[in-house]
């Protein structure tokens, strides 16, 4: 049996040398670590970030771009490949992001304290100087990797991610030990809208946080397009960046955005695409490929801030968008106000019940999270007979796998569109559209 070894660093076409590190016991994978290079690929380029290599997320930085897409779009075309009900799909070309760095409109940065060398001769800190870093996780690892100069950001984000850690640094804030379970901050979350202003979310491990006001107010005070500071209260010890609870620091505790014409009021947990121009794109073509009518009723499921909802909401009949975040609920409820939009409705709950409350439909959209729709759902949504359904996915296969489900309930997936919404990771966006 052929086996699959992921080796970070190393593309495809190499002749390279590396150090088998894990196996898995459940299927015929493994992981290894690059140890040489024997023969370059002629599409090797230059990484722009410097932590490339020791942070997990943009792992294809050091391929150039027209490469990466191919390779998206070959993997695509492979997962499509495996699956007879689906070989008479299309797949057309991949969308372009405008910015292939830049682009990024948030920022999930984990709070750590790191040896930053020899304090001062005669001084408390002599030989153990601490210094704060916010960044991420190694991939497979808790060691956290300083993201300071991440070119993968807005620029206003990497600015305020650089003066939060000043601020934080001079205020003394503890950050939290997850083996020693000590410590306030453990994530700060940094929201960029279009205009570069920016809401900071501080996620402490417990309601205490001594310094709270005092870096809430520095921090506007370093940077005045910081329009919020929220605390997020996450007592768990789980990987889960947010809690249940929190306040407002200073400032406003929402941003607003905007994606296309669509005005959106955004909260510190909502989800929201991380790519505006590409998630423009992808609802444009929605609007363009699946053709809402006057007359049509139309279900946004996962409809998150109503971004898509809110798009088609103008050239439809009506408009119900089903979330389980009822914050997001609440934040698609007041962008529907901002914009003025009359004839669309939010409803918070699990969304197979939510779809079993609705009679019939004309065009439903499907924008789930990474683990795709649960069955329940698909057949909620084949049971509505829309004439159209529209599938936004974030992992193409969970999309393939829901697609052969959705052809055994009696729909055509007529085609494909896959968009680069974050270049430079192996993250691929892909609108599917099925006919019934």
């Amino acid at each position: 049996m052929e086996m699959e070894i992921h080796v970070p660093g190393s593309l495809p076409g190499e002749d390279i040398s590396a150090r088998i590190d894990a196996v898995s016991t459940h299927r015929p994978v493994a992981w290894g670590t690059l140890e040489q290079i024997h023969v370059r690929s002629e599409a090797r380029a230059t990484p722009a970030c410097p932590a490339h290599g020791r942070c997990g997320g943009c792992v294809l930085q050091h391929y150039e771009l027209a490469a990466q897409r191919r390779w998206k779009e070959r993997r695509l075309e492979c997962l499509l490949a495996a699956h007879a009900s689906l070989a008479g799909a299309s797949i057309a070309a991949m969308v372009p992001s405008p910015r292939s760095l830049g682009y990024r409109n948030n920022a999930k940065l984990v709070a750590a304290h790191q040896d930053g060398g020899a304090g001062p001769a005669g001084t408390a800190d002599q030989g153990r100087l601490r210094r704060l870093v916010l960044g991420a996780y190694a991939p497979r690892a808790h060691q956290v990797v300083d993201l300071a100069g991440c070119a993968i950001v807005e620029p206003p984000l990497e600015a305020v991610a650089a003066a939060l850690r000043e601020v934080l640094q001079s205020h003394h804030v503890s950050t939290y030990d997850e083996l020693r379970l000590t410590g306030d901050l453990r994530y700060a979350v940094l929201r960029a809208n279009r205009s570069g202003q920016v809401l900071a979310t501080l996620v402490t491990s417990g309601d205490a946080f001594p310094a709270a006001t005092r870096v809430a107010e520095a921090l506007h005070a370093e940077r005045p397009n910081v329009v919020g500071v929220v605390q997020n209260v996450n007592p768990s010890r789980g990987n889960a960046i947010f809690g249940a609870r929190e306040r407002t620091l200073w400032g406003q505790a929402t941003i607003e955005d905007r994606i296309g014409e669509v005005r959106l009021r955004i909260s510190s947990r909502a989800f929201f695409q991380a790519n505006r121009d590409v998630a423009r794109a992808a609802y444009q073509h929605i609007v363009e490929r699946a053709a809402p009518r006057s007359t049509d009723r139309v279900v946004d499921a996962y409809t998150g801030v109503g971004g898509i909802a809110l798009t088609l909401a103008p050239l439809c009949g009506t408009v119900v968008g089903i979330e389980e975040n009822a914050g997001a609920v609440l934040d698609a409820e007041a962008s529907a106000a901002l914009n003025g939009i009359t004839n669309a409705r939010f409803v918070a709950g699990d969304v197979a019940t939510r779809l079993a409350e609705i009679d019939h439909a004309d065009l439903v959209v499907l924008n789930p999270p990474r683990k795709g729709c649960a069955q329940e759902v698909l057949q909620q949504v084949a049971r509505l007979q829309p004439r159209e359904i529209a599938y936004l996915s974030c992992a193409p296969e969970t999309l393939v796998r829901d697609l052969g489900t959705l052809v055994g309930l009696g729909y055509r997936a007529r085609e494909l569109t896959p968009f680069d919404m974050l270049p430079h990771t192996t993250h691929l966006e892909t609108l599917a559209l099925l006919a019934r």
